[in-house]
């Protein structure tokens, strides 16, 4: 007959803990799509079907905007632009290579002054 470690046998799997709100999230964590379809619906009337509707359509008309090369202002969030990138001349990493990197377009952001102010 063998004897259990009494280690072993008082060593108990501890209860998972409730997600936090997301309300007190740190700087590391990222509010995802889910989540912000979930505020989306409590924040609302709207059920979670409708609030992801809503939340794919304002995203798809953001997008469609600056694939159209136009601005887009969120207030009290701040501004989505296109800007035009010169051609460059980069090194290729491992091999210092210089290769030629060719002119472009990238989506710029700016943050509204009264975020900043809060942040």
């Amino acid at each position: 007959m063998t004897k259990k470690s009494p280690a072993k046998t008082a060593a108990k799997p501890a209860a998972a803990k409730p997600a936090a709100p997301v309300a007190e999230a740190t700087t590391t964590e990222k509010l995802g799509k889910t989540q912000l379809i979930d505020l989306v619906a409590t924040q609302t009337s709207l059920t979670k079907k409708e609030a992801g509707a809503a939340v794919d359509a304002a995203l798809e008309a953001i997008v469609e905007a600056l694939r159209g090369g136009k601005s887009v202002g969120l207030p009290g969030v701040g501004t989505f632009s296109v800007k035009a990138t010169a051609a460059r001349q980069g090194v290729r990493p491992g091999t210092s290579e210089k290769i030629q990197i060719p002119a472009g377009k990238k989506v710029s952001y700016k943050v509204a002054s009264t975020l900043k102010a809060d942040l």
